[in-house]
């Protein structure tokens, strides 16, 4: 295995921040400082500034059909807080946020490395729902959902909305602003009466029930878990050229 992916794997740190050891000369293999075109055997010892790397607990990864009611946090004394609900083994944390009286697919694990890559808008991964309003959905309001609409001091990214029925709509979005299909509603004369998230990425409710919760299957996992690399790898070229490009001039950010 090739030693940033190696070291990332363990949890200790990103791929991009393993490759800043490697670039320092902090990262060894068996005693000898390497490369990131070096890759691990079986039976090789890793250190870091001549630590060996401590293996983090085995991965977890949910998909749960949050009802209505449900408050993403693990904050203690929060009535229906998310983790006295899953009641989960191991201390799991949602990625991202479902308001109280939304539903829907939201994913739980105890893998921190995935949340900053899911969640930047910028890597460009979508999520979708479905969503009941409280008057006809008409075309105006479809095509002006998808141009963006000006709330919280912003404009929305352009997005996919369709009809689904007489007063609801399904929208795909790639970002997630605070209660922002809500707000994209009433900006436009609307209210929403249900709200339900039906995808992250590749990963889909199908069938589950509300309230329920399975584990991610190992293709969809590794689906998953490939895009968001090749997300951060992405972003981590992208800020290769802006350095190459901007050479003399990069500053502290």
């Amino acid at each position: 295995m090739r030693i940033n992916k190696y070291v990332s794997e363990t949890g200790y740190c990103s791929r991009r921040e393993t490759n800043r050891l490697l670039a320092a000369g902090r990262i060894s293999i068996n005693g000898q400082p390497c490369s990131g075109a070096d890759h691990v055997q079986p039976g090789d010892t890793v250190t870091i500034d001549g630590r060996a790397i401590p293996r983090k607990a085995e991965a977890v990864y949910l998909a749960l059909n949050k009802p209505r009611g449900i408050v993403c946090t693990h904050a203690e004394g929060v009535t229906g807080n998310i983790a006295d609900f899953m009641n989960f083994p191991v201390r799991i944390f949602p990625v991202g946020r479902l308001d109280k009286d939304s539903e829907g697919l939201i994913l739980l694990t105890n893998d921190g490395s995935i949340v900053n890559r899911m969640m930047r808008a910028e890597n460009g991964h979508e999520k979708e729902y479905t969503v009941a309003v409280d008057k006809p959905v008409t075309e105006d309001f479809l095509q002006r959902m998808r141009q963006g609409v000006a709330i919280m001091d912003t404009v929305t990214l352009p997005c996919q909305a369709y009809s689904i029925g007489e007063c609801s709509f399904g929208i795909r979005l790639t970002q997630g602003l605070n209660r922002q299909i809500r707000r994209m509603c009433k900006e436009l004369g609307y209210r929403v009466t249900q709200l339900r998230r039906e995808r992250i990425m590749n990963v889909r409710l199908d069938g589950l029930e509300t309230g329920q919760w399975r584990h991610l299957g190992t293709e969809e996992r590794n689906e998953l878990l490939e895009a968001l690399q090749d997300g951060e790898d992405r972003q981590e070229e992208a800020g290769k050229n802006n350095e190459i490009t901007d050479e003399g001039t990069a500053c502290d950010v």
